[in-house]
C-alpha cells in the first residue's frame, strides 16, 4: 500500500480542478476588461490588456507543444515509438495548440488519468504499477504547473501592474477592473504554491514541501514581496511613462544573468533563448533559483536592489508628485509597499532558516548533480527552483 505522501490523492485532484477554474476566470475577466476599455475608447489600455493575455497564451502553447514533441521522441516515455501521445497525433496536438488549447489539453489528460487512477478500483494493479501511475500523475502535474507559472508571470502579474497603475495614476476604477485584479492575484498565488508543491514532489532527492505552516509562510513570503514590487513599479510608472525604459533594463539584466548561467532547459536553441527571456520577466517580480545552484549570494544581491526600488519609489513620488500626497488610495498603497516589504523579508528568513525542506545531501535548492537522474525527471530537474 502506498503511503499518502506518495499518492496523487483525491484532494490533489480536486485542487487541480480548482486551479483550472482560477485559470479560466482570470482569462475571462481580462478579456471582459479589454472589451470594456475598447468600448470606453481607452485603446492603449485595452491593447495592453489583450497583449498580456496573448503573450501568456502564446508562450505556454509553444512550450507545451515542444514538451509533447519531446515526450513522443523519448524512448522511456514512448517505448513503442508511437506517432501519438495521450491519444493525439502530432498534427492533432499542433492544431490544438494553434487554437490555444494546450493548457486545457493538459488539464484534460491529467484530470482524466486522475479519475482512472484515483477514483476507480485499482485491485487489478500491482503495487509497483500503482506507484508508477502516481509518479506519472505527478510528472504531468509538474509540467502543467510550470506552464501555469509561465502564464502567471507573463499575463496575471503584468495585468496586476497595469490595472494598479490605471487605478492609482488615473483614478479609473471599475468593477471589472477590480475583478481582474482579484483573479490575477489569486491565479498568481495559486500558480506559485502549486508549482512549489508539484516540483518538490516530483524530484526524488527532495522532500515534499510540508503542508500547513511551511506552505503558508512560503506563500506569504512570495505574495508580500511580489505585491510590494508591483506597487513600487506602478508608482514609478505614475512618475513618468519613461519608467518603462527602466523596467525594460531590469528585464534585460535578468535575461542576461540567465544567459550567463548557461541554462540548458530546452533542446532547441531558439526555445532556450525564449526560455531565458521568460525567466527574465519572472525575475523582474520575484527571485527563483534559475539553475539549481547555491543561491545565497545571488538572493542577497537581488533583495538588496529589491529594497532599493521599494524604498525609492514612494520617496520619489512624495517629492516629485506632491499633488498626490493627499490621495488616500495612494497612501494606502505606500503603506502596503513598506509593510509587505518588511513582512515578506521576515517570512523569507523564517522559511529558509527553519521551515525549508532539505534533501538528503544538500539544501533543496541545490539540485545539480544530486542522485541518479531518471528519464521521467530529466526535464523537471531543469525547472526553476523556488
Amino acid at each position: 500500500m502506498l503511503q499518502s505522501d506518495n499518492q496523487y490523492s483525491k484532494l490533489r485532484w480536486s485542487l487541480t480542478l480548482a486551479g483550472l477554474f482560477f485559470y479560466v476566470f482570470d482569462i475571462w475577466t481580462d478579456v471582459g476588461l479589454a472589451l470594456k476599455f475598447f468600448q470606453d475608447r481607452h485603446y492603449v489600455w485595452g491593447g495592453l490588456t489583450v497583449m498580456f493575455v496573448l503573450t501568456g497564451l502564446l508562450v505556454t502553447q509553444i512550450f507545451s507543444f515542444a514538451w509533447y514533441w519531446e515526450d513522443m521522441s523519448n524512448v522511456f516515455i514512448n517505448p513503442q515509438g508511437k506517432s501519438s501521445i495521450s491519444g493525439w497525433s502530432k498534427c492533432g496536438l499542433a492544431a490544438l495548440h494553434v487554437f490555444g488549447m494546450g493548457i486545457f489539453t493538459r488539464y484534460y489528460h491529467l484530470l482524466k488519468k486522475g479519475i482512472n487512477v484515483i477514483w476507480t478500483s485499482t485491485d487489478s494493479y500491482t503495487e509497483e504499477e500503482i506507484r508508477d501511475e502516481h509518479k506519472r500523475l505527478f510528472g504531468m502535474a509538474t509540467d502543467l504547473s510550470m506552464l501555469k507559472l509561465f502564464e502567471a508571470f507573463l499575463e496575471s502579474v503584468p495585468q496586476l501592474l497595469l490595472q494598479l497603475y490605471i487605478i492609482l495614476g488615473h483614478d479609473e476604477g471599475s468593477v471589472m477592473q477590480y475583478l481582474s485584479v482579484a483573479f490575477s492575484f489569486f491565479n498568481a498565488a495559486w500558480a506559485l504554491v502549486d508549482y512549489r508543491r508539484c516540483l518538490r514532489r516530483s524530484l526524488p532527492h527532495i522532500r515534499e514541501m510540508p503542508s500547513g505552516l511551511p506552505t503558508a509562510i512560503y506563500l506569504l513570503y512570495k505574495l508580500c514581496t511580489i505585491t510590494s514590487h508591483i506597487l513600487s513599479y506602478s508608482l514609478l510608472l505614475m512618475l513618468s511613462a519613461y519608467s518603462t525604459i527602466a523596467l525594460t533594463v531590469i528585464w534585460l539584466l535578468g535575461t542576461l544573468w540567465t544567459h550567463l548561467l548557461h541554462t540548458n532547459f530546452c533542446e532547441s536553441r531558439s526555445l532556450e533563448i525564449l526560455y531565458r527571456a521568460v525567466v527574465g520577466v519572472i525575475l523582474m517580480f520575484t527571485f527563483f533559483n534559475v539553475k539549481g545552484q547555491n543561491t545565497k549570494v545571488p538572493m542577497i544581491i537581488y533583495y538588496f536592489f529589491y529594497y532599493v526600488v521599494n524604498l525609492a519609489a514612494p520617496i520619489l513620488l512624495a517629492f516629485l508628485k506632491q499633488d498626490l500626497q493627499t490621495n488616500t488610495f495612494l497612501l494606502v498603497s505606500i503603506g502596503l509597499i513598506y509593510g509587505c516589504s518588511v513582512l515578506g523579508m521576515l517570512c523569507l528568513l523564517v522559511y529558509y532558516l527553519f521551515l525549508h525542506p532539505r534533501g538528503k545531501q544538500r539544501e533543496a535548492d541545490e539540485v545539480d548533480g544530486l542522485g541518479k537522474e531518471t528519464e521521467t525527471t530529466s526535464r523537471i530537474r531543469k525547472f526553476l527552483q523556488p
